[in-house]
């Protein structure tokens, strides 16, 4: 059984991963607040990023950058003229539409071959109207919250709330290069909340107007990636440009025949075939996942070239990474907007402005959806839906059970044993109810293994462990669960 998205939300819901924000209210579209279960595996899955693309590297440091910043960020990274959607207004009824999204998906149209002259031909030609018989206006949408700073609320206080994190990397450049000792190749990495004022969220937390990004900038002065082989025999499914432009299909292929064929940098290819990595080191199945390259019209301002990572979830294949070449595009607007230098030394070139060779974005809300759509799944058998999610990024590693919850020894022993466990992993104590019903709870929720304390447990201190996955059942000492458990949680 492979749920929607409706039904997948629902599921959220129901189980306490997600739930729509102030629902008590009616809720607010394209907002969502994670549940006591969806905190746990969000914080988990930002733990494991961060440990897998900072903490193991010596080439990336992170910084923590502010939500809200001096305005002049925005007009010198070209956000305050340039980030915008095409959007539909009805005359009429005043009903707001995404364009492309109307557009591909009542005619369509693929959604990365529009611009605002080509919206307005499609409209004027096929003689679009609002479903309440209105004229479509066509205009451009600024995507970015507007707030104030101070208690004046006019032209001199307003500012904005980040529609992205990379700019705060690019304002503090010098300061981190200066302090953290950096030369060139180098990133620096941030997790953080944007904001998007987006015309028509959708699909759950897929499309949302708060969401949260795990990106890195990564800077170089050599177009040759000394790291490349790490990954050059990884074979996944590709879509360059020029294959969609003939309508093509994407084709399976090394990221090193891919290079060679001139598809895209060394680069963007390493930082492609390491962030598939990453997923797939959680239990994402390659063959969900592919790299679609940008088409020149839907690039975005500041990229000379952009690939996206895309999983295929229900609703179709959508981007959960996005890796861009931004050039020197953005430290070059800062350094003439700032009048500072933004420069590192390089041994052959002297004082240059470094290049973002790759900037590997994620968007960690998405990357939850992959997670939780890749373990999902019902079982017959059980006759309940099981959440195979890797042990690393489950919300509870382990649950503690009494056999019976009326005998008051065995729950006794239990409490000892969850308190025992509960120093070393997220544990979970469950007394009420059938021994099958609560295998089951925890088979829904993702927990990996489920100790239960019988009778034999009072007579020689073993218990019986059950994996999820398999339900099979071994007995150990008590005083051998931690260290059984961690090493099934090492990477």
């Amino acid at each position: 059984m492979v749920l929607n998205i409706e039904e997948f939300a629902k599921f959220c819901k129901r189980k306490g991963f997600v739930f729509p924000t102030a629902e008590i209210y009616g809720g607010l579209a394209g907002f969502y607040d994670y549940g006591p279960l969806g905190v746990e595996v969000k914080n988990s899955v930002k733990q494991q990023w961060w440990k897998f693309f900072v903490n193991d590297r010596l080439d990336v440091v992170g910084i923590d950058g502010c939500i809200i910043t001096n305005p002049k960020v925005w007009h010198a990274s070209g956000h305050v003229e340039s980030f915008t959607d095409i959007m539909l207004l009805c005359n009429k009824c005043k009903n707001a539409v995404r364009a492309d999204h109307f557009l591909s998906e009542k005619y369509g149209v693929k959604p990365e071959s529009l611009n605002l002259e080509r919206v307005k031909q499609i409209i004027k030609e096929k003689n679009i109207k609002c479903s309440c018989g209105g004229e479509f206006q066509v205009q451009e949408f600024n995507l970015m919250f507007k707030t104030f700073i101070g208690p004046f609320q006019d032209e001199g206080s307003k500012s904005f709330l980040r529609p992205e994190t990379a700019q705060l990397i690019f304002a503090n450049f010098k300061n981190i290069v200066e302090t953290s000792r950096l030369k060139p190749p180098f990133g620096i990495a941030q997790i953080g909340k944007a904001f998007r004022n987006e015309i028509s969220p959708r699909n759950f937390l897929f499309r949302m107007r708060e969401f949260e990004m795990m990106e890195i900038e990564y800077f170089a002065t050599n177009l040759e990636c000394p790291f490349f082989k790490e990954v050059s025999d990884l074979e996944l499914q590709m879509l360059p440009a020029r294959l969609q432009e003939k309508q093509g299909e994407p084709v399976r292929t090394s990221l090193k025949q891919a290079v060679s064929n001139g598809w895209l940098s060394e680069w963007l290819a390493y930082w492609i075939g390491v962030s598939v990595k990453w997923f797939t080191r959680f239990g994402v199945d390659i063959n969900n996942l592919r790299a679609r390259q940008h088409l020149s019209e839907e690039k975005a301002h500041y990229a000379t070239d952009t690939w996206d990572i895309e999983y295929k979830f229900p609703f179709g294949w959508k981007e959960v990474v996005g890796i861009a070449d931004r050039g020197v595009f953005d430290l070059s607007r800062h350094e003439k907007f700032s009048s500072k230098k933004l420069r590192v030394f390089d041994q052959a070139k002297g004082s240059l402005i470094p290049r973002v060779v790759a900037e590997p974005s994620f968007g960690l809300d998405r990357a939850f959806l992959v997670f939780m759509f890749e373990a999902l799944s019902f079982d017959k058998d059980r006759n309940n839906f099981v959440l195979k999610i890797h042990p690393v990024l489950a919300p509870f590693k382990v649950a503690v059970f009494p056999l019976l919850s009326n005998k008051e020894e065995l729950v006794e022993k239990a409490l000892t044993v969850y308190n025992g466990l509960k120093h070393e992993f997220p544990t979970f104590f469950d007394a009420s109810g059938s021994i099958g019903r609560r295998y089951a709870r925890q088979d829904e929720i993702g927990t990996p293994f489920c100790v239960t304390i019988d009778f034999q447990t009072l007579q020689d201190d073993t218990v019986t462990i059950r994996d999820r996955d398999t339900t099979k059942q071994e007995r150990l000492a008590i005083q051998e669960l931690a260290s059984y458990i961690h090493k099934k949680l090492r990477l």
